[in-house]
């Protein structure tokens, strides 16, 4: 027989977890001071047995629940009301079971400081209001047991209440800042996706369709509507890498065409694992009109990291070839740091204008933005662009080693 698969065990992280816990742990060790309180007192009560009853339920009580205060899960509103309930009783039971000698000599109630845990789980499960009023039942039990408002039991009062109030507060902002971030977190990994999937529209559908349309052009005839339509479809994914509205709808048959081109480019194979030599994945980019340099020993870099590198060496080519005229040149630099790999991409163009990748980006061109800077960014990495006009345009791309060097 096989074992059984188990589901992956999802831990859900929060900023109150560590409070519940410590209220855990603040029961139990209160619930100890109380019986050992008792204990020394027994003889002076004027009811002992009595009050040997309500410690004995109190105790039952936490053997059963100890761990309910461990997580928001298992700590419900109608537990925490059976608790400060419980405490509650506790206090009136004092007057009952003690001497008034030494309740007005300001002796400590059955329950002691254990009644804080009460009020500290209404105030980390509900708020500063739920803490309110669960201090301001205890603040008038305790008024009731002692029969006067002594100086000693509105301290105390006033402290629990203060304290019980300003720890549900802080609990409510400790929550509204958990969302707040994990909203910050779910909106950066969706604009991260929605980037990597730009990336990969613009290195395969965008130049593809490009590509027909400027062939179909060059063809006339049927082959010109096929470039017009070729065309249509990539203003309308720049429209949509861009972050805009796309245009009228087209037809069921255009939007078939759509489905299975980005579903070819959804198909391509998975980038292997382990290091692998970057300067194999460069140099097929030589030719006529690129020439490659590098080091003679291998340049390894983890498999996504170089697939990711050598991406982006490929699109700042295609930038070449198509903005540095015919007949430009471009020369590829391969370095081996210690702690990073450099590539750098030059090329002896016109170079790029003032504001000209300012522009392009808002035309939904990204081919800097994204296919270079994006992904060198998700690696943790750079990319430096330096442009004079007349003189050329140089890239650097610079990715640092995952753990200082990779194995060798």
């Amino acid at each position: 027989m096989t074992p059984r698969s188990r589901k992956p065990r999802v831990v859900r992280m929060s900023v109150e977890l560590p409070l519940w816990r410590a209220l855990t742990g603040y029961r139990i060790l209160t619930l100890c001071y109380a019986l050992a309180l008792f204990a020394v007192n027994y003889r002076e009560y004027a009811h002992p047995l009595g009050g040997a009853l309500y410690m004995g339920v109190l105790t039952g009580w936490m053997a059963l629940t100890w761990n309910r205060t461990s997580a928001p899960e298992r700590c419900t509103k109608r537990f925490l009301i059976a608790d400060l309930a419980l405490a509650l009783a506790g206090i009136l039971v004092t007057a009952a079971v003690d001497s008034p000698a030494r309740i007005d000599s300001g002796a400590a109630t059955l329950p002691s400081i254990w009644t804080g845990g009460a009020v500290l789980g209404l105030a980390i499960k509900g708020g500063w209001r739920w803490a309110a009023v669960g201090s301001t039942l205890v603040a008038v039990a305790n008024l009731a047991e002692r029969g006067s408002p002594a100086r000693d039991t509105v301290h105390n009062v006033l402290l629990v209440w203060v304290s019980s109030i300003a720890i549900g507060y802080i609990v409510e902002v400790a929550r509204a800042s958990e969302r707040t971030l994990a909203r910050a977190l779910r909106i950066e990994a969706a604009t991260r996706e929605r980037e990597r999937l730009a990336r990969d529209i613009h290195d395969g559908v965008l130049q593809v369709l490009a590509m027909v349309q400027r062939r179909g052009a060059a063809l006339g005839g049927e082959a010109a509507e096929l470039g017009r339509m070729a065309g249509e479809q990539e203003i309308a994914l720049r429209t949509l890498v861009a972050g805009g509205l796309l245009p009228p709808q087209r037809s069921a048959e255009e939007l078939a065409g759509d489905a299975e081109l980005v579903g070819a480019v959804a198909a391509a194979p998975p980038v292997p694992t382990g290091p692998i030599d970057v300067g194999a994945l460069l140099a097929p980019h030589a030719g006529a009109d690129v020439s490659f340099a590098g080091p003679g020993t291998p340049v390894l870099l983890e498999a996504a990291a170089a697939a990711e590198l050598a991406a982006a060496v490929g699109a700042a080519l295609d930038n070449v070839r198509k903005h540095a005229g015919e007949g430009a040149r471009a020369w590829i630099l391969l370095e081996d740091e210690p702690d990073a790999v450099i590539v750098t991409v030059r090329d002896d163009g016109p170079g790029i204008p003032e504001g000209r990748l300012a522009d392009a980006e808002r035309e939904g061109r990204m081919g800097v933005a994204l296919s270079i800077r994006g992904r060198l960014r998700d690696l943790g990495g750079s990319a430096e662009l330096l442009s004079v006009p007349g003189q050329g345009t140089e890239v650097e791309l610079k990715v640092p080693r995952g753990n200082g060097k990779e194995q060798r």
